[in-house]
């Protein structure tokens, strides 16, 4: 749902922006604009000297504005980088041995880390997602247990064999993971 609501507000903030800038830009080109637009031409200017002058002898104007306008741009840079910051992990660093390093694919370390959590007594699907950096991954699991399942005994089981096997294997000291157990969903069974 967030990236859903993340793509509509970016989509609406641009089709805002671009309509905005091409009236503005009509107008400073002298083309014909809607009689409620508020500017005119080319010579008319967004806060007129009347506007400026009206808070001038309040001290605390000016800096609010300025506050303001910074608090805006830098929380517009903070979304931007969000946006641009990858939130699955590409490769994982493993160490060969010969002090060259190996890259493993982040996606291989899932699909295995995920196949070794279902064979784990009670699980029936396993989603797994690495993020963090490649010298430190960190993995966000997901298991959905089946209706019989001991979620204790299931996330223990996750805990000691698929995390423990992908950890060795991947010569990692720690791999840090959250992990997140939800039910099957089915119809209630009768008793006759």
């Amino acid at each position: 749902m967030p990236k859903k609501a993340n793509r509509v507000l970016l989509g609406l903030a641009g089709l805002v922006l671009i309509a905005v800038g091409g009236a503005v830009l009509a107008a400073g080109a002298g083309l014909s604009v809607p009689s409620w637009w508020p500017f005119d031409g080319p010579d008319d200017v967004l806060l007129s000297e009347s506007g400026r002058k009206r808070w001038r002898d309040e001290t605390w104007w000016w800096p609010t504005v300025f506050a303001v306008l910074t608090a805006v741009v830098l929380l517009a840079l903070w979304w931007l980088l969000a946006q641009l910051r990858r939130s699955r992990l590409a490769e994982v660093l493993v160490d060969s041995g010969d002090g060259e390093g190996a890259l493993l694919r982040g996606r291989a370390l899932e699909a295995v880390l995920a196949s070794d959590a279902e064979a784990v007594e009670g699980v029936e699907r396993a989603r797994v997602r690495l993020t963090g950096r490649r010298t430190m991954p960190r993995a966000r699991i997901t298991l959905t247990l089946a209706p019989y399942a001991e979620p204790a005994a299931a996330l223990s089981g996750v805990t000691r064999e698929a995390l423990a096997r992908a950890r060795d294997s991947a010569g990692l000291e720690t791999l840090p993971a959250e992990i997140r157990l939800r039910e099957v969903k089915h119809r209630a069974q009768r008793v006759t």
